[in-house]
């Protein structure tokens, strides 16, 4: 079954913190099914935002949270707890990634997440940038000596855009992944430079969706994240979403009508294939 399209609130952050609960009936009604929440509870609590998720009738796809690792751990389990979140995603961070034993180090920070989150019924999840893919050793990926390591509860969300950005065919790391990836980050845009890169509707950038998305494995959801937006961040939601869901690359819950449908023209990444 074609996954479900979602939405990373960090991509309407500014507008849900002046008004949570109209910024997520906005999300629904343009389609879009789910939120991963990021940025929200620390302004309205657990109870407010898992209440307001479900009064805009959106599903809660996953928390972008830290790994509940160290002190403060369970802390941060009550409060996922009490948002409803039953899988919880974050990254090492980009100098974790600078050498085998850096990455073996963060790796256990991880593995000491997983293992909390299970005993509250919760999975991680392992969002990448793009140091997963630029750096190697020794031949080997940077992003593969992570994923052996990990520990097999960890499951992978991934970020399709940095993966492309760090030299990677996204494609071919969701072949790879199988099973274990359960979300995609869905974002646009050039793919050359972090510092540089401004973001575009799907469908207007540089990422063959078409390919990626139909990759075979085990994917729930696809969460659209669009960062440091030149356009309106809601007509670059209603335009990614037509032309995701009107491809029928994503599922969402109304249909890609020509109010929302992008052309079906070919897309800047259709035309260099």
């Amino acid at each position: 079954m074609t996954a479900a399209l979602g939405v990373m609130t960090y991509t309407v952050l500014d507008q849900a913190r002046t008004d949570l609960e109209g910024t997520l009936a906005r999300l629904a009604a343009l389609g879009y099914a789910g939120v991963e929440t990021y940025g929200l509870v620390e302004q309205y609590g657990p109870a407010r935002v898992r209440d307001a998720i479900a009064s805009a009738g959106l599903a809660l796809t996953s928390a972008h949270t830290p790994f509940p690792a160290g002190p403060g751990a369970e802390e941060l389990l009550d409060t996922n707890e009490e948002l409803g979140a039953t899988i919880l995603v974050w990254s090492m961070e980009r100098e974790e990634f600078d050498s085998p034993g850096a990455i073996a180090r963060g790796v256990e920070r991880v593995n000491e997440a997983a293992e909390r989150a299970a005993a509250r019924g919760m999975r991680i999840a392992y969002h990448n940038h793009f140091a997963e893919f630029s750096q190697a050793f020794d031949g080997r990926q940077a992003y593969d000596l992570l994923l052996e390591l990990l520990d097999d509860r960890v499951l992978v969300e991934l970020d399709a855009y940095w993966a492309q950005m760090g030299g990677a065919d996204p494609a071919e790391v969701l072949a790879r992944l199988g099973d274990r990836v359960r979300l995609v980050h869905v974002k646009d845009g050039p793919a050359v430079s972090y510092e540089d890169d401004v973001m575009v509707p799907i469908g207007e950038g540089t990422i063959d969706w078409a390919r990626t998305l139909r990759t075979p494995s085990g994917l729930q959801w696809h969460i659209v994240e669009l960062e440091r937006l030149h356009i309106d961040t809601f007509e670059a939601l209603r335009r990614s979403y037509g032309h995701l869901v009107g491809r029928g690359l994503s599922r969402g819950t109304v249909p890609a009508t020509a109010a929302t449908a992008a052309p079906n023209v070919p897309t800047p990444a259709e035309e260099q294939a």
